[in-house]
């Protein structure tokens, strides 16, 4: 099957003219799987339409937000409702009250919850209030893990556990990269490493608790738990970024799939319900260290817009009345079996991780657990992979090392397609 795309390729031309590359986040410019990317009209249940009129199905889902798909009747009731009351008013609410309540009944370890506007607003608030409440300045994040672009967030690995992270981006002082120190997701001796030597200095960690910016990848058994002693051996914070996992992993994340109850927690994504939102909460003692009733500041003008309240608020009662998460993991197995036989049967070295409805398709023999096996997959492979699949009418995030999001919309018959047209795909891959 061939797809004309002539008009999103004028409309990235033009975009350029505008846009500092065209497009307004980087993954979203196709660098890493074609020249040029796709300009979206609209959507509906499981599937886009673009400007050129291609119908495709979707497994960005928004990178994740649309839980239910796109245009959801219900939420979409819910925000053109809000709409008609106005906008934004920099002024509280009773949704806020609504939406807080609800995340502080869903979300095991939240008592009190502060609304902020994106996920990298919820995580660098969050490392603010630890580190005020802690007295410490330096946290520890693992290599590979995405936690927004807060400068002192942009760190990658250095040569080995011990050492100070470097900047991944330029702009982004030495001295701010030295208060962050790496250590390896599902390896608790790095970990462990760092506190023996900087114990007194360390404010919290932050951690993915599955991560998904580097591909899918899942916890070793008892990984979690043992950070969550060593952190509390320490007298540092332990901080959830569950802005991928909140709400995916189980109504109450990651945290309530896995039993670990960490200091903080970052949300977004879903609790906006396909608007921009964010917010972090945790223990009381801790968040009552913000301002006004403490002296850790943060504010924002656009935090609790009714908008993005209502359309959350909904979402999160809706994930409470349908409770979908068996039958999105069921569709999720299916698809990754599918996929699973379709590269065996055409002898491509393929691992797929997947829980919930979450799923990465790794281009590498090896399990991949951490984020050097991740970076062992073939990003040649995923390209063309990701170009076949494209043909077909299937649309995948535009990079190796980003998830694969399921919805309730996407149907049995989304899922079957899916499978007939990955055959194709590794077929190519296989020949490549």
């Amino acid at each position: 099957m061939s797809l004309n795309y002539d008009k999103s390729k004028a409309a990235y031309e033009a975009a350029n003219k505008v846009i500092p590359g065209g497009v307004n986040s980087p993954v979203r410019a196709f660098r890493a799987v074609g020249d040029y990317p796709i300009f979206i009209e609209s959507g509906q249940d499981a599937h886009v339409t673009d400007i050129d009129g291609n119908e495709l199905i979707d497994f960005i889902c928004s990178w994740g937000p649309l839980i239910f798909g796109h245009n959801d009747p219900v939420v979409q009731e819910a925000v053109m409702s809000a709409v008609q009351k106005g906008t934004t008013f920099g002024m509280p609410t009773e949704i806020e009250t609504l939406m807080a309540e609800k995340i502080v009944e869903l979300i095991p370890s939240i008592e009190k919850v502060r609304m902020v506007s994106s996920g990298t607003e919820a995580t660098m608030s969050a490392l603010r209030l630890a580190r005020g409440y802690t007295g410490r300045d330096k946290i520890v994040k693992c290599g590979g893990c995405y936690h927004g672009h807060a400068d002192h967030l942009l760190i990658q690995a250095g040569s080995g556990a011990l050492t100070f992270g470097v900047p991944s981006s330029p702009g982004v002082p030495e001295n701010i990269a030295h208060e962050t120190l790496t250590a390896t997701y599902n390896d608790i001796d790095s970990f462990k490493a760092l506190f023996a030597e900087y114990q007194d200095e360390i404010a919290a960690v932050i951690i993915e608790p599955i991560p998904g910016n580097m591909g899918l990848i899942l916890p070793e058994e008892g990984f979690l738990e043992a950070l969550r002693e060593l952190t509390k051996e320490n007298g540092s914070l332990l901080i959830f970024d569950e802005v991928i996992s909140g709400f995916r992993a189980s109504l109450g994340g990651a945290q309530k799939r896995f039993g670990i109850m960490p200091d903080l927690t970052c949300l977004g994504k879903i609790i906006g319900g396909g608007l921009p939102v964010g917010a972090f909460g945790g223990r009381a003692d801790i968040m009552d260290h913000l301002a006004p009733v403490g002296d850790v500041y943060q504010a924002g003008t656009l935090s609790g817009n009714p908008l993005a309240m209502k359309a959350g608020y909904t979402t999160l009662c809706e994930l409470q009345k349908r409770n979908p998460y068996a039958d999105l993991d069921a569709r999720a197995k299916k698809l990754k079996e599918g996929l699973a036989a379709a590269a065996d049967a055409h002898g491509v070295r393929a691992t797929i991780n997947q829980v919930g409805s979450l799923l990465t398709v790794f281009f590498t023999d090896r399990p991949v657990h951490t984020y050097a096996d991740a970076q062992t997959s073939s990003v040649d492979q995923y390209r063309i992979f990701f170009q076949a699949l494209l043909a077909e009418g299937i649309h995948l995030p535009p990079s190796q090392f980003e998830c694969w999001f399921i919805s309730t919309a996407h149907t049995d018959a989304d899922i079957e397609k899916t499978i007939q047209a990955a055959e194709k795909a590794f077929a190519a891959v296989a020949k490549a």
